[in-house]
């Protein structure tokens, strides 16, 4: 790269990056972006094999503490370009408009400074550029509406067993909007069920940043750095970002930017903002409200594991292919605050498997050999449950240094007694689809999916660490984009809102940029 000084330099190519970057694409900026992973290609780098695609997930050391450590491997994580996103399973979903004011509508968490009118141009962009499958008539319309691909079917056993218990218990339901086609597009083929949406899709029928807005960056001429690891940021004397210091092939090197942005989720974002720390900035990078790392969240994502007399082979098809999104806001009238999402959700076996370990440490040797006999009677239905914010929960970092001699993050959490409720009370109701469409509950499952929070949006500066845009209160040419700046976690799947407001983001930075000349 003969080129060391840019316009704007993007650290992360993820959901949130890509977006930045294809957008500033079509500008007359010079955009370099890094990634701390390789650039894959899906047919050549993909495989259907659940232990060989582990490799998409983030495998760096990370200390987990709290009442409840979070597992910061699997589906919390991605590494390489694409992110997460890579390995996600593409149910897109909108917020609803209560998530937005949740301190306003129910009296916990906090307001965003934004509303859902303010983001929805930008969910109606996504949802056609990302060519978003779904029903012709969806029963909850502030989720998602006017899909550009028709939905896919509810092939799976797993699927039709998750929707007869449903009907039978008087929920609505309906076929999940999916970022996977059910048509041809272009080059690429439509969905195949072959059901290893988690493993990266090797077919390239589910859409990802390395299949849209990757391609479209380079396109434009951004210049794409993978494996390449940034180790800090460097202020200049008028208190801006001025230089990220990356590692590459084994060798320090330097990129200097007029604009920087942040877009490493939420761990290594707050991360990397707290180890920059100089004489300018003691506590950190934008960090005056000493509320970097603060406010980290998750999704609770419990499974209920039942079985059933006939086969059900839950593998085949889309993980969630079916969804009810009847108790997003039911906790007003069952005891707690806000609610949660319902899903078919079939696990490959190693998953399952990890899951069984994960919560019965017993569960090993032939004990598991004779769970695991029964896999293809299995179904799994989950929940997917708003987590709340707490301060508490946070990243900060310890004093042992990684290969590249940064400190490696201590994330600390624990879940609200809300949270708590909320699982109570959806493992009873998934307990009860399973019984009603004939089958036997056997297993409750916890686990946990996505990560938010870190570096909250806000407009006091006392308060956030960004406004609405992802602008830095302290530092006006330092950007956070994506999950780091949520107020709240939601239940509705995040990916979708992480993209819109990267493209809301993208327009206001083309628009910095030019007042700064």
């Amino acid at each position: 790269m003969a080129r060391t000084s840019f316009d704007v330099c993007i650290i992360g190519a993820g959901a949130a990056g890509s977006v930045i970057a294809a957008h500033l694409a079509n500008t007359n900026l010079n955009v370099v972006m890094l990634d701390a992973g390789p650039h894959r290609d899906p047919e050549k780098d993909f495989a259907s094999d659940e232990l060989e695609m582990e490799k998409l997930f983030w495998d760096e050391p990370r200390v987990s503490a709290g009442q409840d450590p979070l597992d910061l491997h699997r589906s919390t994580s991605g590494k390489g370009v694409g992110g997460s996103a890579v390995h996600y399973t593409a149910q897109l979903l909108r917020f609803d408009k209560s998530d937005f004011r949740t301190k306003t509508t129910e009296d916990i968490g906090e307001d965003w400074p934004i509303s859902y009118e303010d983001v929805l141009p930008y969910y109606d962009y996504m949802t056609k550029r990302l060519s978003l499958s779904g029903p012709n008539r969806f029963p909850w319309k502030t989720f998602g509406d006017h899909f550009p691909y028709p939905a896919h079917h509810d092939l799976s056993n797993n699927t039709l067993k998750f929707r007869e218990g449903l009907e039978k218990i008087g929920m609505n339901h309906a076929v999940s909007p999916l970022a996977i086609l059910s048509a041809p597009l272009e080059d690429r083929h439509p969905c195949i069920n072959r059901g290893f949406c988690e493993e990266g899709c090797m077919p390239d029928a589910k859409t990802t940043p390395l299949n849209t807005f990757i391609p479209e960056a380079l396109k434009g001429g951004v210049t794409l750095l993978p494996e390449a690891t940034v180790t800090s940021l460097a202020t200049d004397q008028s208190k801006r970002v001025k230089t990220v210091h990356y590692k590459l092939d084994g060798q320090i090197h330097e990129i200097e930017a007029k604009i920087v942005v942040l877009a490493a989720y939420a761990i290594e974002t707050p991360r990397l903002l707290l180890h920059s720390r100089n004489a300018d900035f003691p506590e950190g990078l934008a960090n005056s409200s000493g509320l970097v790392g603060k406010y980290l969240m998750t999704n609770t994502n419990d499974h209920i594991i039942a079985k059933f007399p006939e086969e059900i082979r839950m593998y085949r098809g889309n993980p969630v292919q079916a969804l009810s999104m009847d108790p997003y806001l039911s906790g007003q009238e069952n005891g707690f605050k806000r609610g949660f999402i319902l899903n078919s959700y079939g696990m490959r076996p190693v998953r399952l498997a990890s899951l069984f370990l994960e919560n019965d440490e017993t569960c090993i040797g032939e004990n598991m050999r004779m769970r695991m006999l029964d896999y293809n009677h299995f179904t799994s239905f989950a929940m997917l449950g708003e987590v709340i914010a707490q301060a508490s929960n946070q990243v900060a970092l310890t004093d042992q240094l990684d290969e590249n001699r940064v400190p490696i993050p201590k994330v600390t959490f624990s879940y609200h007694e809300n949270d708590v409720l909320i699982r109570e009370h959806a493992k009873e109701t998934l307990k009860s689809i399973a019984i009603a469409a004939g089958g036997e509950p056997l297993y409750h499952l916890r686990a946990h999916a996505h990560l938010m929070g870190g570096c909250r949006m806000g407009d006091d500066p006392q308060s956030s660490v960004v406004n609405s845009y992802g602008q830095s209160h302290d530092i006006e040419n330092l950007f956070i984009v994506g999950a780091p700046t949520f107020v709240t976690a939601p239940s509705a799947n995040p990916t979708l809102t992480i993209y819109s407001l990267a493209k809301r983001s993208a327009e206001y930075i083309e628009t910095f940029s030019k007042r700064m000349g």
